[in-house]
């Protein structure tokens, strides 16, 4: 008998947000502050539940709406880059890299336990927080979630989890 798996993709109008960031390449190059329209689809694969689907396909979408939301009109800032200092006081965030220095509004940003903001750390990061809220929207039998960002028309960045059984 073979084994049979079923895969539900989530690719919608809805699931976009506009951000600006940098990246760093290699030890001491950093990009300028710039912005994208990002895009975002999911797959989900697994068993069937006892209705005869793989999840339910309003939930997902809710709960990613509400991530890509969160993400929306914002700077992205990575916490955990080795050389970039990412801190916040009263009303301002501050980040550091070697001689440069950004100073923005607090509400403005959105500071995210990444190493860079690249579009694959970005999938990881909407990934991690989708499995977060997986009782609501999922069910026992899932067994792989890939998340991808999209950054450019077209130039996506994935990131692939397996469940466990």
């Amino acid at each position: 008998m073979p084994e049979t798996t079923f895969r539900v993709e989530i690719q919608k109008e809805n699931l976009v947000f506009s951000a600006a960031h940098f990246i760093t390449f290699g030890e001491n190059i950093c990009e300028r502050i710039h912005g994208h329209n990002y895009g975002v689809r999911c797959i989900v694969e697994g068993s069937l539940n006892e209705h005869g689907y793989v999840v339910d396909f309003v939930a997902l979408q809710n709960h990613l709406a509400t991530i890509t939301k969160d993400l929306d009109h914002r700077v992205l800032l990575p916490t955990k880059h080795p050389a970039i200092a990412v801190a916040k006081n009263e009303n301002e965030v501050i980040a550091k890299f070697e001689d440069r220095r950004w100073v923005f509004p607090q509400d403005d940003c959105l500071m995210l336990p990444i190493a860079n903001t690249t579009a694959e750390l970005l999938a990881d990061y909407i990934a991690d927080e989708l499995l977060e809220s997986i009782d609501d929207w999922g069910h026992g039998g899932l067994t792989k979630l890939i998340v991808g960002v999209d950054e450019n028309n077209n130039q996506w960045g994935e990131v692939e989890k397996r469940l466990p059984t």
